[in-house]
């Protein structure tokens, strides 16, 4: 079976902080992008949203996929969830930790993976919001 190179953008925020958190994420195959929307419920902080949208979108792509034939490209403009989960940043809040030790769990599953760092505008670009 061949490597597949499969590009995932994530954002996530909440309305009031905490506050109703909310995310969305998009996956490239190839020429398909699918745009998936999340809700996640009041009491959300904004870098909650970011990490439980990131979660999501790689709980359903290790769900769906052999994911071990695949090469992830992660994008998106949480500063702190792509230094936290790249070691660059400490996780010193336990809540964050949590999400952090998932999302490390997770990428486990790739051939590999790489998390960048992007503008927010191309994420408001590919995300549509």
């Amino acid at each position: 079976m061949q490597t597949r190179k499969v590009l995932l953008v994530f954002d996530g925020g909440s309305k009031g902080n905490p506050g109703l958190g909310y995310g969305s994420y998009a996956v490239k195959t190839g020429p398909q992008t699918t745009i998936t929307r999340l809700e996640f419920g009041n009491g959300v902080t904004n870098n909650e949203a970011e990490y439980d949208t990131l979660i999501t979108a790689l709980e359903m792509l290790v769900d769906q996929e052999d994911t071990s034939q695949i090469t992830l490209e992660v994008r998106g403009d949480s500063q702190l969830v792509i230094f936290q989960v790249l070691g660059r940043w400490k996780a010193r809040n336990a809540r964050m930790r949590v999400r952090r030790d998932r999302v490390r769990e997770l990428l486990r599953h790739f051939r590999g993976f790489r998390l960048v760092l992007q503008p927010r505008e191309d994420s408001v670009r590919v995300l549509g919001h």
